[in-house]
């Protein structure tokens, strides 16, 4: 099967100069926004009302700014351009900043919070590289979906409900995996204390910045940065946004989440569950699976997708990007799509679910979240995840694609 090019996720959202937002989108969102507000606060609590909202502004971020993954690294990879991973070490540098500190107090504005960590071993290696390949194949990542599926990506919808599959059948698996090598959780701000472990984390991604940088003027001789050219109040709303705002408003919602959550920023659990309610609603019976036994998912299970804080964020990264791609004018769904296209959207969804739950999470779970808190699984998910995507890249002249 040949491997054709994805859509370029950083051009899908940039809006030309020519655009108008669409009102009757604008409206839509804003009574999904509201009214979903509304509904979690007087069904759930004002925290899960205030989790949907923060999930708003990420889809909105996301979608404006374009933000990111698997096109990011497709670019460096293939063209030596190294904006968007610039763009990445500098969110993952603002997050640590403030998550290392915080989590070395165990509290956020007075409440508890917890970091984003998980066992280092074969699970998340494997896992990881299944989900690097997976998304260049999918053509998002597990955030990227969201918000491309917000914005009106009809074949990233087929990618949702299949990352939801892949993530039921890990979950069936995982606990094989869980018996694999591990090292344990690893905490570098345990291990090195507070000064090391950001000194470290710091330093690190000054150094993968450093690389992009030394490539890419090798490469074409000068650096460029991404993201939108447009000026003043209507962009803000409008959009595009540069990469490095997109960078640093994602820095600080992940920051507010930490806060309102008391965990950082996830999406893959959402999947997951959401794949379990569709299954159980078709008369699977997960009760013997190990997995919804344990505490966590058995009552995330049980209980409605709106009590659950990934999913509820989840839903508003979709809703945020409803609303900037009304803003943009850039709302219009294509509902033919070629076969090629939907067979690697079925692929990339499978493998993006199933390497989400082996490795404890996705790009923003494992990866940001996991950087962030200074758990070396998400140093190790990011290796590995770059090995995957790198395959797929470097292999689609072979299969008779030009490289994106």
């Amino acid at each position: 099967m040949a491997v054709e090019r994805h859509i370029d996720l950083a051009a899908a959202a940039q809006t030309p100069a020519s655009a108008r937002p669409d009102w009757r989108v604008v409206a839509a969102a804003g009574v999904l926004l509201i009214g979903g507000a509304l509904y979690a606060a007087q069904g759930y609590g004002g925290r899960q009302a205030s989790l949907y909202l923060l999930g708003g502004a990420l889809g909105l971020v996301l979608y404006h700014a374009a933000f990111g993954f698997s096109s990011t690294w497709r670019v460096f990879f293939s063209d030596g351009r190294g904006a968007g991973l610039r763009a990445q070490m500098l969110m993952l540098a603002l997050a640590t900043a403030v998550f290392l500190p915080v989590l070395s107090a165990g509290k956020l504005f007075g409440q508890p919070v917890g970091g984003g960590f998980a066992p280092v071993g074969v699970s998340v290696l494997c896992g990881a590289f299944l989900f690097g390949i997976g998304m260049q194949l999918g053509g998002g990542c597990a955030s990227g979906t969201l918000y491309t599926v917000g914005g009106g990506s009809t074949r990233m919808v087929v990618v949702l409900l299949f990352f939801m599959a892949g993530s039921l059948v890990g979950t069936a698996h995982l606990p094989w995996w869980l018996a694999r090598p591990s090292l344990g959780t690893i905490s570098l701000l345990q291990e090195l204390g507070l000064a090391g472990a950001l000194i470290l984390q710091l330093a690190l991604f000054a150094a993968i910045a450093g690389v992009t940088v030394v490539v890419e003027q090798r490469r074409h001789g000068n650096l460029l940065h991404g993201g939108g050219t447009k000026r003043g109040w209507d962009s803000l709303l409008l959009g595009p946004w540069p990469l490095l705002a997109g960078a640093v408003a994602l820095a600080l919602l992940n920051v507010a989440t930490l806060g309102v959550a008391g965990h950082p920023w996830t999406v893959a659990f959402g999947y997951t569950l959401w794949g379990g309610k569709l299954a159980t609603a078709f008369g699977v019976d997960l009760s013997g699976w190990e997995f919804w036994s344990w505490r966590g998912p058995s009552q995330a299970l049980a209980g409605s997708v709106f009590a659950n804080t990934t999913s509820i964020m989840n839903f508003g990264i979709m809703a945020g990007a409803f609303l900037a791609a009304g803003l943009a004018g850039r709302f219009k769904p294509v509902w033919r799509l070629p076969w090629r296209s939907l067979a690697t959207a079925v692929l990339g969804g499978l493998l993006m679910g199933y390497g989400a739950r082996l490795a404890f999470g996705c790009n923003i779970g494992a990866f940001f979240s996991g950087v962030a808190s200074g758990s070396l699984h998400g140093w190790l998910w990011f290796a590995s995840a770059l090995a995957g995507s790198y395959l797929v890249i470097a292999l689609r002249p072979t299969f008779g694609a030009a490289k994106a």
